[in-house]
């Protein structure tokens, strides 16, 4: 009975730290892909070290007093060293010492880290439950779910929420920051390669906290550019006689454009701006790859997709032909 424990709490073990291991993980911040992530990475190894030998030195400690003073029969009370006063300097002394060692990297770091860099790509990003939103003041381009970038160009976001606490982190560009109704905080981001970089909410905010992920994608400076002329364009009107024009009658009678924004059709604020969503690659807060079938499962059901988001259809399910309807619309949102 006890050699099955012990087995058990070995493999229980194993398999913890197994857990650990991944030889594929997007997000992991210790691989890092940008200026802004390296320069945190940098800190992180030497304070790591220090944590480590603190670490391995109060342990020693522990295992040597466990050890050296256990009871035994008859022995003497150890010796005390109440009012020792080198070994109260001492001991006051060096967390003072280490805790030094650890806070002048780290508060240098802080404050280069929240100096805004130059020629930098303005992004105000928006918290919703469950969704990103994002908004290129300068440029003109409102997007949703997907942050676009130029490589080699620092992003400085400026992250507010529109309901409640969210937190925005892409680890392998950044360290992570708060996304606060009614506050601004600012972080920047920089890809050295062009690449798609995975990130999510890290702050519970609901349901699908889970489901509220980020995307940036770092593309070359003339291919920015070219999307950035694309997203500042009006979404082509369906040709007639075709299924496509019927999806759009079909998003206006259904209400569709009370919450969703498509340039020159509807100017809803609820929901994602969807003017250019055949452009992205994701949508649902970059849970669903951007696909018809994905779409077809989406309005059918929202609720079951992704519970807790606040989209409605008015008059309740939507009838199979209706979403075939709106999927060919939404297909020509480009």
């Amino acid at each position: 009975m006890r050699r099955n424990r012990r087995l058990a709490a070995f493999s229980a073990s194993l398999f913890l730290f197994l857990a650990a291991c991944a030889g594929n993980a997007p997000q992991d911040t210790l691989e890092p892909k940008g200026p802004v992530a390296r320069q945190i990475d940098h800190l992180i190894n030497p304070v790591f070290i220090v944590a480590g030998v603190v670490f391995v030195l109060v342990e020693g400690l522990v295992l040597l007093a466990v050890i050296k003073f256990r009871a035994r029969p008859d022995s003497p009370e150890p010796e005390q060293i109440h009012g020792n006063t080198r070994l109260e300097v001492g001991w006051t002394l060096a967390p003072a010492l280490i805790l030094l060692a650890v806070a002048v990297p780290t508060i240098a770091t802080i404050f280069d880290l929240s100096k805004k860099p130059e020629n930098a790509v303005n992004v105000t990003v928006i918290g919703h439950q469950f969704w990103w939103e994002y908004r290129y003041e300068d440029l003109g381009v409102v997007t949703a779910n997907e942050l676009r970038m130029p490589v080699g160009r620092p992003v400085e976001l400026t992250l507010n929420s529109d309901d409640v606490i969210h937190s925005y982190w892409i680890p392998p560009l950044g360290g992570k920051t708060d996304v606060v109704p009614g506050r601004n905080n600012t972080m920047h981001l920089e890809a050295e390669t062009p690449g798609e970089y995975l990130g999510q909410c890290t702050e519970f905010c609901g349901a699908s906290h889970a489901n509220m992920r980020a995307k940036a994608i770092a593309m070359a400076p003339a291919d920015f550019d070219a999307w950035v002329a694309g997203q500042k364009a009006a979404a082509p009107a369906p040709a007639a006689g075709t299924m496509a024009e019927e999806g759009a009658l079909l998003f206006a009678q259904k209400g569709c454009g009370g919450c969703h924004t498509v340039q020159g059709v509807s100017e809803g604020k609820i929901g994602p701006n969807l003017t250019h969503l055949a452009t992205r690659t994701t949508f649902a807060g970059s849970i669903f790859n951007n696909n018809d079938q994905n779409l077809r499962t989406w309005l059918r059901d929202p609720q079951a997709a992704k519970p807790g988001n606040k989209m409605i259809i008015p008059g309740g399910p939507l009838a199979p032909d209706e979403i075939t309807k709106l999927i060919a619309y939404l297909d020509t949102l480009r």
